[in-house]
């Protein structure tokens, strides 16, 4: 079959097999490109950066660019962990499917250990799987990657399933939406949370389940000698704070940041570390249905790669590694460069003030009429795209597609 994307408002309902698969393939070639740019050497050529990666999350976005970060620029053996839906030959799969089953190609191509498990991360059955994965290669994790993001979570002790929400607190937040298909620019309003909301939210999208799974590791054994962990945030410009920071996900990010300092002191007695790296705003599949947020973005993008500063998911997480975790000698692990808070800021410019400026006085005078001027509606739909695996450079989309489940043309 000839596939096509299916959106539904700001929302892709299905993805490209191929396509997908030539993203990871490129993201790949950058962290490669930069390897070289940059020196670095790999775990084989007597490097000193992580060795032994595990990633929570790793099959799109922030997660899936650390983990190709961690394996093509530092060589290390990763493990990672997604909750995916499995295609069949004649039924797509999610995006992050393919993505993990190219990445583990490629680690294998490049002689590097692959394990990537289809579960559920929030269960305690996960963490023993990863654990005994990591004692079956007689290796120990030195650096866990938490990028989990899920609508729910099933808490391990109680049974209860919890579900999260992207609302504001207190009142009704409201603004432009822009439709990033179409160029059409509508009114958005999001309710604000009402009942368990909040708390709910927290439980899922909190540092609940990041601080079990590192008292785990440890625990069993598993954590090497200055292990360190990240997790990651987002703050944003004080435009979508009622909706994200001060909202019910900003106080999941909130109490992320608190179980940070406490994770931390847990990793102490093995010279170990434990940060937040709040990172720049890009289009997610959850970002792109908050309103003013994708109208915001587009505004960002077209602002940033004017001034030479953009950057998309496999940029930040390259920099985060070289010039944030691992910036010794021959990669190794020293001082951590953070904010008074002890949070890694990739975010840095985005919230340029320059930047920031420019983006509040464009945002006013967006309209229909002007939008493919003022917004980078070119860059925020193909990025949109991309993350389903269309509009991938490289990919004949008019070739049939006879089996769902491979990722080869």
């Amino acid at each position: 079959m000839v596939i096509k994307p299916m959106i539904r408002s700001n929302i892709c309902i299905n993805a490209h097999p191929v396509g997908c698969a030539k993203e990871t393939e490129k993201q790949i070639a950058y962290v490669k490109a930069q390897k070289a740019k940059r020196g670095i050497k790999a775990k084989a050529e007597g490097g000193k950066g992580p060795k032994t990666v595990l990633v929570l999350g790793c099959s799109t976005g922030y997660g899936l660019g650390s983990r190709i970060s961690a394996a093509f620029e530092y060589g290390a053996d990763t493990i990672g962990v997604s909750f995916e839906k499995q295609p069949t030959q004649t039924k797509g799969g999610t995006p992050g499917w393919y993505n993990n089953l190219a990445f583990d190609r490629a680690a294998t191509a490049a002689g590097l250990k692959s394990s990537t498990f289809n579960a559920d991360a929030f269960s305690d059955e996960c963490r023993k799987t990863v654990i005994d994965e990591l004692k079956s290669w007689g290796a120990k994790a030195d650096l866990i990657i938490y990028s989990l993001a899920s609508p729910v979570r099933t808490d391990p002790d109680s049974k209860v399933l919890y579900k999260s929400v992207i609302k504001p607190i207190g009142q009704e937040y409201a603004g432009a939406a822009l439709d990033m298909m179409t160029g059409k620019i509508t009114h958005a309003a999001a309710s604000p949370a009402e009942g368990d909301e909040i708390p709910n939210t927290v439980k899922v999208m909190g540092g609940e389940d990041w601080e079990r799974w590192i008292k785990q590791l440890k625990e069993a054994g598993v954590l090497a000698e200055g292990c360190r962990t990240v997790a990651y945030s987002y703050i944003g410009p004080a435009l979508s704070h009622a909706i994200y920071r001060d909202g019910t996900i900003g106080e999941a990010k909130k109490d992320l940041e608190k179980r940070a300092h406490a994770i931390d002191a847990s990793l102490k007695e093995l010279g170990g570390a434990a940060y937040v790296s709040v990172n720049k705003g890009l289009i997610t599949r959850s970002s792109a249905v908050i309103p003013i947020i994708s109208l915001y973005l587009g505004i960002l993008f077209k602002v940033m790669k004017a001034k030479g500063t953009h950057e998309g998911c496999i940029e930040q997480m390259e920099r985060l590694f070289a010039e944030r975790l691992y910036t010794g000698q021959d990669g190794a692990a020293a001082t951590v460069p953070t904010d008074a808070e002890g949070r890694i800021r990739i975010d840095d410019w985005e919230l340029d003030p320059a930047v920031q400026a420019e983006v509040d006085k464009i945002m006013p005078s967006v309209t229909e009429e002007n939008v493919s001027t003022l917004v980078d509606l070119e860059g925020i739909r193909h990025d949109f795209l991309a993350i389903n695996g269309f509009d991938v450079e490289g990919v004949d989309y008019t070739k049939d597609v006879a089996d769902m489940s491979s990722i080869d043309a």
